[in-house]
């Protein structure tokens, strides 16, 4: 498997200075070399792939990534697949360098939370471990790994015995982090409730038609009560990308050096704004070999210090696994 090389070693060390620089040599090299991004700009009457600023980039629809194979260079090797419902059509997301995409998620959840190797990491997914090609389990093993601990690991539905887990764990005041998809969280809330020091839950999203759907303060508040925390932080991230954005508490996400978000609006996707409310806009330079500039299906508010919030979905988008909250 071969792709036209691009130097991302200067990724890891933006400033907001030398972002746009960056991201314009990257919608560059996608605009000539990715065949569906091309098709994309050319059909937007943007032929000229020289910008002068973020908010002018053309955004490639989240759904292209159903049905199209968005990638540079031969096919790649590794696939990850959105999670969705058994009557969704899934995201295919086909990355040519997964060396690339642990460096993103290494370096930011580092950027987030410190060393692995400071944490029990605990994954409880299990609708994500039930099927092939996850980004979401990937993460998390690989964190998992880089933890070392001991009872560091995954957990399906055996909830008694991460309840001992992690009593033991509170027991040693050793940090830990459990990172649950969203109904699983309540699964496990609701027959064990806890009163947590040590342990910070992280909410990757999804009820994948298990539960009623509930919006972000609502859920948080939830587990609060039943956890005993004081903040739950969550991980916004998709299929479709290489990077994530992390929210420690209150719902407000915020983004690694290399990656941006930007909001446009519903009635005219064309308008990008940098604060307001509006259909979230992803720029992820670590998307180098498929795409880096992804127009979603999720409503958001973004703030002046380039910190956002989730607000649900588009009306007219299919439910998503990572994301089926409502507004």
């Amino acid at each position: 498997m071969s792709y036209p090389s691009f130097d991302t070693s200067a990724l890891w060390n933006l400033t907001p200075a030398n972002f746009l620089p960056m991201s314009q040599k990257v919608f560059e090299f996608q605009a000539v070399l990715n065949p569906v991004y091309k098709q994309w700009i050319q059909l937007s009457k943007q032929e000229n792939p020289l910008i002068k600023g973020v908010h002018q980039i053309r955004f490639l629809p989240i759904a292209f990534f159903k049905s199209h194979n968005v990638y540079i260079g031969e096919q790649p090797n590794t696939l990850f697949e959105s999670s969705g419902t058994t009557q969704d059509v899934v995201s295919k997301h086909w990355v040519a360098d997964i060396n690339l995409y642990e460096q993103s998620f290494i370096k930011c959840f580092n950027l987030f939370y410190g060393n692995a190797s400071d944490y029990c990491i605990i994954g409880l997914l299990p609708s994500y471990l039930e099927r092939k090609h996850s980004s979401l389990v990937y993460m998390v093993d690989k964190l998992i790994q880089l933890s070392g601990h001991e009872q560091s690991g995954f957990y399906l539905n055996e909830f008694e015995n991460l309840d001992k887990v992690i009593k033991a764990l509170e027991a040693t005041k050793q940090k830990t982090l459990l990172v649950g998809v969203s109904f699983a969280l309540i699964d496990f809330m609701e027959a064990f409730p806890q009163q947590l020091q040590y342990t910070t839950i992280i909410e990757t999203g999804g009820m994948k038609g298990r539960k009623l759907e509930m919006l972000k303060p609502a859920l948080h508040n939830y587990l609060k009560s039943g956890f005993g925390t004081t903040q739950i932080h969550s991980e916004y991230g998709m299929t479709e990308l290489l990077s994530q954005a992390y929210s420690m508490g209150n719902g407000l996400f915020r983004c690694p050096p290399w990656m941006k978000v930007l909001v446009g609006d519903e009635e005219d996707p064309g308008v990008l704004k940098t604060v307001g409310k509006g259909v979230i806009h992803v720029i992820d330079l670590a998307n180098i070999y498929s795409c880096a500039f992804i127009a979603t299906e999720d409503l958001g508010h973004l703030y002046e210090d380039g910190s956002f919030e989730i607000l649900g979905r588009m009306d007219t988008s299919d439910r998503r696994g990572c994301s089926l909250l409502v507004i």
